[in-house]
């Protein structure tokens, strides 16, 4: 092989200029048939691609017969090559791919835990990539640095895209960072992270929230008080809280300090229907508080029963909303009032964001903000006029 001069066009697709480069590698190295090529790793490390481009770019030179691939040994120079000129080589790379049965695309549904919520996710993620013929991989990660693991095996597997509900992380994680600099299909649900553009798809959780505060002030409360799990820099945590904060403050409403409670430790959600310490401090202190809203449904559920373990009648004496709209929210003692999120429409629009990635869209990193709706149930009380005054 000789006189090789690798395409630089800037429409040529990526792996296309990858596979000319290996070409190149082999000329250089002046491979003989049945030599190693370098593989998938080496070329991504190499020109700075994902591993999948690097791959491509391998698969694109084993269709040709210029190399062949063997299962967990890697790729060889075929006896063929030793015969073609690079000029023939790069021609026969630019022609059109032979046609193929179609295998389904793999996508990957990356979540930190089993819940209802993540559950319901799931089941809608599952939903979607059925309707597109494609096939969906999960994981549940144990904690951050599994989810590292999780993610690299998923693309060292050849995963074509990966929708990723991050473990609650200060910051953008760096195995993260490094796909999308790699241009690896990603998409982050349920979570924004402000230090980095990056695809993601979530519910508008300050809206949500700052909509069933102001139902409560719509139903006559005015003493609103507020309850959740530590935001540890958890922005639909942090959302929701601003969202509260905001509508008392549009609708001129004093912000107490008494009134918003954030726990030492999470609400443990197998121990919800007993009686929590922190919360019934929390209304033991607070007695002129006509309504609460808690920062997730657990939280709410857990605030719920402790209330009626210590004699106060729902919704006369106290009114109980959530967020999330789980499964048991339905089944308390007194239905819960709560904030739905709509699952399907969160994995639809992160799978039709992913398969842009996939298919190789260069759009700027896009943010989608699911709505969502209130579910009344019987946990809060129409306050009269009389009653407020």
């Amino acid at each position: 092989m000789r006189n090789l001069q690798v395409s630089k066009k800037p429409n040529q697709q990526l792996y296309l200029q990858i596979a000319e480069k290996v070409i190149g590698i082999i000329q250089s190295r002046r491979l003989q048939p049945h030599d190693p090529v370098p593989s998938e790793g080496e070329l991504a490390k190499l020109f700075g691609v994902s591993r999948m481009t690097s791959k491509l770019a391998l698969e694109r030179l084993a269709e040709q017969g210029l190399v062949y691939r063997l299962p967990r040994r890697g790729t060889f120079l075929s006896a063929q090559q030793g015969e073609v000129s690079a000029k023939d080589a790069i021609e026969a790379l630019r022609e059109p791919a032979p046609v193929e049965e179609k295998q389904s695309k793999q996508i990957a549904l990356v979540v930190p835990h089993l819940s209802d919520y993540t559950s319901k996710i799931i089941a809608a993620a599952e939903k979607e990539v059925r309707k597109h013929d494609c096939d969906l991989i999960l994981k549940i990660s144990k904690d951050k640095e599994d989810e590292d693991r999780c993610l690299q095996k998923l693309v060292d597997n050849g995963t074509d895209g990966i929708i990723l509900f991050p473990q609650g992380r200060k910051t953008c994680s760096d195995q993260v960072l490094r796909l999308k600099l790699q241009q690896f299909p990603i998409v982050i649900i349920d979570r924004i992270f402000r230090e980095v553009q990056i695809d993601c798809v979530y519910h508008d959780h300050f809206m949500g929230s700052y909509q069933m505060t102001k139902h409560l002030i719509e139903q006559g409360h005015r003493e609103i008080g507020y309850t959740s799990n530590p935001i540890d820099n958890i922005t639909s945590r942090e959302e929701r809280y601003q969202g509260y904060i905001q509508a008392l403050l549009d609708h001129k409403i004093p912000v107490k300090v008494q009134y918003i409670h954030f726990r030492s430790v999470l609400c443990d959600p197998s121990r919800i229907n007993e009686s929590d310490p922190e919360q019934e401090q929390f209304l033991s202190e607070n007695p002129q508080m006509t309504a609460v809203m808690g920062g997730d449904d657990y939280v709410a559920i857990s605030t719920l029963y402790t209330a009626l373990r210590m004699g106060i009648s729902i919704p006369d004496k106290l009114s109980i909303v959530g967020f999330s709209d789980i499964h048991l929210s339905a089944l308390t003692p007194i239905p819960l009032t709560t904030v739905r999120q709509d699952t399907e429409q969160l994995a639809q629009s992160a799978f039709n964001l992913l398969m842009k990635r996939v298919n190789h869209s260069n759009e700027k990193p896009i943010t989608i903000k699911i709505q969502t709706s209130i579910v009344k149930r019987t946990s809060v009380l129409h306050r009269e006029q009389e009653e407020i005054l």
